[in-house]
């Protein structure tokens, strides 16, 4: 198998698992809670969005990861997990303009992991970094998913 249908593969198959467990546990908890409780959980995971930064680190890349993937998945991440964070603060405080960060959060955070999966070019150089695309956007993926869902819902 070529190092790209590994990745794909790996890829694929964490977005089902994760699609099923979220199915089966998450999902009948987070609708046995309030939107915003709910929307809370599901942001929380991408307030870690800032490890996305070791993609301009030396050492953990195999080698330097081409700057258009690179810069704008590092700062990406960044700004999508600086987004959430404000996020969970104005959702835990019950800001009244809450609803807005989350929606903003959400459309930069999708954006940036979209852009990001569409440099299948550097999946050769990406070494221990590997599990960020692998496994932790997934999750992210579906979360985001989610949050959409639930940010749609409560519009219409």
């Amino acid at each position: 198998m070529t190092v790209e249908a590994i990745f794909g593969l790996q890829f694929v198959l964490s977005v089902v698992v994760i699609g099923l467990l979220v199915k089966w546990q998450v999902a009948p908890w987070l609708a046995k809670q309030t939107w915003c409780r709910a929307l809370f959980w599901l942001t929380v995971p991408h307030a870690f969005r800032h490890v996305g930064m070791v993609f301009l680190v030396d050492g953990v890349v195999a080698r330097p990861l081409k700057e258009s993937f690179a810069t704008y998945a590092a700062y990406g991440d960044l700004a999508a997990g600086v987004l959430a964070l404000a996020s969970l603060i104005a959702l835990r405080t019950g800001w009244r303009g809450a609803i807005v960060v989350v929606w903003v959060f959400n459309v930069v955070g999708t954006v940036d992991l979209l852009n990001a999966l569409r440099h299948w070019g550097v999946v050769p150089d990406m070494g221990a970094a590997w599990y960020i695309p692998t496994f932790v956007v997934p999750l992210l993926l579906v979360t985001h998913f989610m949050i959409f869902a639930r940010l749609i819902r409560r519009s219409a």
